[in-house]
């Protein structure tokens, strides 16, 4: 994996005039130390539509100065980028590729513009002569070279913050700067302000022509801006999941079952001849997502479990037991996810759902008041659940019940999904029937957890028991787990005449 550092800066306007005023005076700086000028060549690359600058990234091939090579970066926030670097090369460095196939796909990534920048370079020093942040003052000429032509040329001051310094040091800075008549740049990177200064004049015509309400907001709108925002969600979750970063499985899996959900609970709204073949593709991804996920949890589940336990009931080598398991069984799930990601199918789905929200296989009813369609979808997933629930109290404690459970865990996400994304458009109704919703699929989700457990700690018990082992720890942690499913089983009732309340169906009704 690349390396890897959090970028905080700001970015003010400039001219060949400016002068920096005396930043030694802010709070917390000693000295300013003067560390001379330094000549940048950058090319940046995209694909020809300008997919990466669309999702605020930005990929450069840099020569000159200090880090010299290849850099990625992703938006964290405003004035906050995760950038990953790779040493010099002619081509782009796999680790780098991968990062960007969510975005870039089967396009071809190409030089967008050439940005050479005189880079005159101050440090702010704290009293040990510490680094606390960089100011430049960057002379810039940018070249387009794809999808435009033409050059442009400015002046502006760049401060970034050193690593581990206090991000208020900015805010103490920028007041100095203000001061001086220096303000914030419009622009949110070099990148951005040569695109826009080197676009064809018809577009930039356009686009500052673009203006826009086309009556109210439909069904059909509501339905789509859900599904584009999950499909975002995806695309955008797709780095982090290569990076491993915690939750982010869980999240990507998520937006895929909710987009996924909404699909079908819409079907009134989007033709399922078109939709359901994406919808048994999402299905499979969430599959494919959630052998690393559901590990994850179960490995969690059972060391809090373990960790609650006295240490005079953890007999024989429990915690090393536990450890082997769990890396033996997520040993290979980390590689599968990243090859899934990196497979054609999964590609095809990301082109799938462009394709789908491009032109958008909208039914009749699409075209109705929000009010008047959305409701009827949500109460219909809210019967489902009823159903489900209702079935699972009649039966006895045992695997039948378990099973109901589980089945009416998945109803419960479903209509808590439909009303969050009826929530834009039918407000309050829909967010409480979303929340109590949410309650009733956590005390299920909790239950079906247990009773993945404890399958797991059987598993767990048999092997020690095989080893020589003590099992005890192993039957008291499912005894445990026992006690608490049969706990949410007493409390599913209450919790679902709590959820049902008639007040929320006719909110919705009305």
């Amino acid at each position: 994996m690349a390396d890897s550092k959090r970028e905080i800066e700001r970015k003010y306007e400039a001219t060949a005039e400016t002068r920096l005023p005396d930043l030694s005076r802010v709070a917390g700086v000693s000295a300013v130390a003067h560390r001379g000028v330094s000549e940048l060549d950058a090319v940046y690359y995209d694909t020809e539509d300008l997919r990466l600058m669309a999702g605020s990234l930005t990929l450069r091939r840099r020569t000159g100065g200090s880090d010299a090579g290849w850099h990625l970066k992703f938006p964290v926030a405003s004035g906050i980028r995760d950038e990953f670097r790779e040493p010099l090369s002619d081509t782009l460095p796999r680790s780098l590729a991968g990062l960007l196939r969510s975005r870039v796909r089967m396009s071809e990534l190409v030089p967008v513009v050439r940005l050479r920048t005189a880079r005159d370079v101050h440090h702010l020093l704290d009293a040990e002569g510490a680094l606390l942040a960089e100011v430049s003052i960057d002379t810039a000429r940018a070249e387009r070279l794809t999808g435009g032509s033409g050059t442009a040329a400015w002046t502006e001051i760049e401060v970034e913050l050193a690593d581990d310094v206090d991000p208020t040091l900015l805010d103490a800075v920028e007041r100095r700067l203000r001061k001086a008549g220096v303000h914030p740049s419009a622009s949110p990177s070099k990148l951005a302000r040569a695109l826009a200064a080197t676009a064809p004049e018809r577009k930039r015509k356009r686009d500052k022509g673009a203006r826009g309400k086309a009556g109210q907001p439909t069904a059909g709108d509501h339905v789509l801006a859900y599904i584009r925002q999950q499909s975002e969600a995806i695309v955008d979750l797709d780095p982090a999941v290569r990076r491993d970063l915690p939750d982010s499985v869980h999240q990507m899996r998520v937006a895929t079952r909710r987009l996924r959900s909404a699909l079908r609970t819409y079907r009134k709204i989007l033709d399922r001849s078109v939709t359901d073949p994406v919808g048994d593709e999402l299905k499979w991804l969430a599959a494919e997502l959630g052998i690393d996920r559901d590990q994850e949890v179960l490995d969690a589940r059972l060391s809090s479990g373990l960790a609650e336990l006295p240490r005079t009931l953890i007999l024989g080598p429990v915690r090393s037991r536990l450890r082997i398991w769990s890396v033996a069984r997520r040993g290979g799930s980390r590689r599968r996810t990243v090859a899934v990601l990196d497979g054609k199918r999964y590609l095809a789905l990301l082109e799938s759902l462009d394709a789908l929200l491009a032109a958008p296989p909208l039914l009749p009813a699409a075209s109705h008041a929000p009010e008047q369609a959305l409701p009827r979808a949500v109460l219909k997933e809210y019967e489902r659940l009823a159903t489900r629930v209702g079935h699972a109290l009649e039966l006895q404690p045992g695997h039948d019940r378990d099973l109901a459970m589980h089945d009416a865990r998945k109803a419960a996400k479903r209509a808590r999904y439909a009303a969050e994304a009826a929530r834009p458009a039918l407000g309050k109704p829909a967010e409480r029937i979303a929340e109590r919703m949410k309650a009733v699929q956590t005390l299920l989700g909790d239950h079906q957890d247990s009773v993945v457990a404890r399958d797991a700690l059987r598993t767990l018990a048999v092997q020690a028991h095989a080893a020589g082992e003590p099992a005890f720890t192993w039957g008291l942690l499912y005894g445990r787990e026992e006690a608490a499913a049969a706990a949410q089983e007493r409390e599913l009732p209450q919790l679902w005449e709590r959820a049902s309340q008639p007040r929320v169906r006719a909110a919705l009704e009305g």
